[in-house]
C-alpha cells in the first residue's frame, strides 16, 4: 500500500519510496524523502541501522546471519505499518 521501489546490484541495495522505477538521479529525486526519514528513524528504534539517506546504499554480507535478516524483515514490516 506504500509506493516503494527496490534497486540492487550484487549485494548492494537501496530502497526508494517512489511510485515508479528509480533508474537514475533524476528519478531518485522524485522519491518521498520525508517518508524515508521516518522509515530510517523507525528502523533505528528497532535496533536496525540503515543509511540515513535513501541516496546511499545498504550492503548485505556473509557477516549477516539468517537470524539478522529475519530480524530486519520483521522490524521493517512493523515500521512500514506505521508509515501508512
Amino acid at each position: 500500500q506504500i509506493p516503494f521501489y527496490q534497486t540492487r546490484v550484487g549485494s548492494m541495495l537501496s530502497g526508494f519510496f517512489a511510485k515508479g522505477p528509480v533508474q537514475n538521479y533524476e528519478s531518485a529525486k522524485q522519491s518521498d524523502t520525508d517518508r524515508y526519514a521516518k522509515f530510517f528513524h523507525g528502523m533505528l528504534k528497532q535496533g536496525i541501522y540503515f543509511a540515513p539517506s535513501q541516496f546511499e546504499a545498504a550492503f548485505l554480507s556473509t557477516a549477516h546471519s539468517l537470524g539478522n535478516i529475519r530480524e530486519t524483515v520483521k522490524a521493517a514490516k512493523k515500521v512500514m505499518r506505521s508509515l501508512r
